[in-house]
């Protein structure tokens, strides 16, 4: 992917990423709202399940979809890989940026919502989509969206918390899991391109520290896409 491709990566005392977001602004503004809470939202230690999820495979392209403060796309950088991390809020995106000089990783960052980044095509080795608030969208936009970005020979890893697709909105009011995308709506849409290699629920390997740390497993999809 060309460099242009990506959000401008501002200095590391930027209170965030400003200028050159393309997506819907209230999920933008929720997130880095959130992420101004704290000084630091998650853990820092790369997922485990992304770990696991990929032992084996040659680094390629990866896409990092809500990459966060970064220690996913940071840790596949170090490990060989081309990673592009996509994320909506520009807080989050200045401390990743921030955490990629210290560590000497080096990472495109695209300030977007995953169906609007207008990412090419067919593009990646890999994409890993990592306990992603991603909201359904008519027309499976952003089941679409994951499954386009990955190259002939390519896989899809998404993992979520198990159970959260069946939790109620009445248990929390800002919370409804319908709005959300789940790996089973993925799975529902692969077709004869497509082998899913796992499919199932695990124990998480947690991370210390750092917010979702309460949750014990997880559901993982891990799809190759054969054409």
């Amino acid at each position: 992917m060309a460099d242009d491709t990506a959000a401008e990566v501002l200095s590391s005392d930027s209170p965030a990423f400003a200028d050159g977001y393309v997506g819907d602004p209230a999920v933008r503004d929720e997130w880095d709202s959130r992420y101004s809470e704290r000084p630091q939202l998650w853990s820092g230690q790369p997922n485990g399940a992304l770990v696991a999820g990929i032992a084996g495979l040659p680094p390629g392209r990866v896409l990092d979809v809500g990459c966060g403060e970064g220690a996913d796309a940071i840790w596949l950088a170090r490990s060989g890989w081309d990673v592009t991390a996509v994320e909506v809020s520009g807080v989050a995106l200045a401390r990743a940026a921030a955490h990629a000089r210290e560590a000497g990783a080096g990472v495109r960052w695209v300030h977007a919502g995953l169906t609007e980044a207008a990412l090419p095509p067919a593009s990646f080795d890999l994409v890993s989509a990592q306990y992603p608030a991603l909201l359904r969208t008519p027309g499976a936009a952003a089941e679409r969206a994951l499954l386009d970005a990955v190259a002939p020979g390519g896989v899809l890893l998404f993992v979520h918390h198990a159970g959260m697709d069946e939790h109620h909105a009445g248990q929390d009011s800002a919370f409804d899991p319908a709005d959300y995308v789940w790996p089973s709506m993925v799975a529902a849409l692969l077709g004869d391109d497509w082998t899913i290699e796992v499919d199932e629920e695990r124990p998480r390997v947690l991370p210390e520290g750092g917010a979702g740390a309460h949750h014990t497993h997880d559901v993982v999809l891990r799809a190759r896409r054969l054409r």
